[in-house]
């Protein structure tokens, strides 16, 4: 779910459309937007302090015929990016799991590793390695 909830939508939404048709369902909770409080911790350890506010669009939905339920949280406005993570979300949970995972999850999965890999080249160009010369004194 991490995976989905992190994925740009635009590759999702590629993916997606690769699969061919929805299969059908129905709500247990329409997506909502709405907003939820970020916390922080000073260091990573420290105490924790509210950070912020973000925005976040929510829902639940039940596969027809099979029940499975799935369950989708995803960062933003972006209610068709939230059904697709909670089909998903219910479609692995049938014999079609192995199917998702090889056209959507690793793919997405692919992408997502190599935008962070091209990040962590830029940022390693830009690296200043500084060092102290040892001078005779005392």
């Amino acid at each position: 779910m991490g995976l989905l909830a992190r994925a740009p939508a635009a590759a999702l939404n590629a993916l997606w459309a690769d699969l061919g048709d929805e299969p059908g369902f129905e709500w247990l909770r329409t997506p909502e937007v709405g907003g939820v409080m970020v916390r922080g911790r000073m260091g990573g350890t420290g105490a924790p302090f509210n950070l912020g506010e973000m925005t976040v669009t929510r829902c639940a939905l039940r596969l027809s015929g099979g029940g499975a339920v799935g369950h989708a949280y995803v960062q933003g406005r972006d209610k068709a990016k939230a059904r697709q993570a909670a089909l998903i979300d219910a479609l692995m949970q049938t014999p079609r799991a192995d199917q998702l995972r090889t056209a959507v999850l690793v793919p997405l999965a692919d992408q997502m590793a190599a935008a962070d890999a091209g990040r962590a080249a830029r940022a390693a160009a830009t690296k200043v390695d500084f060092f102290t010369m040892v001078r005779g004194e005392d």
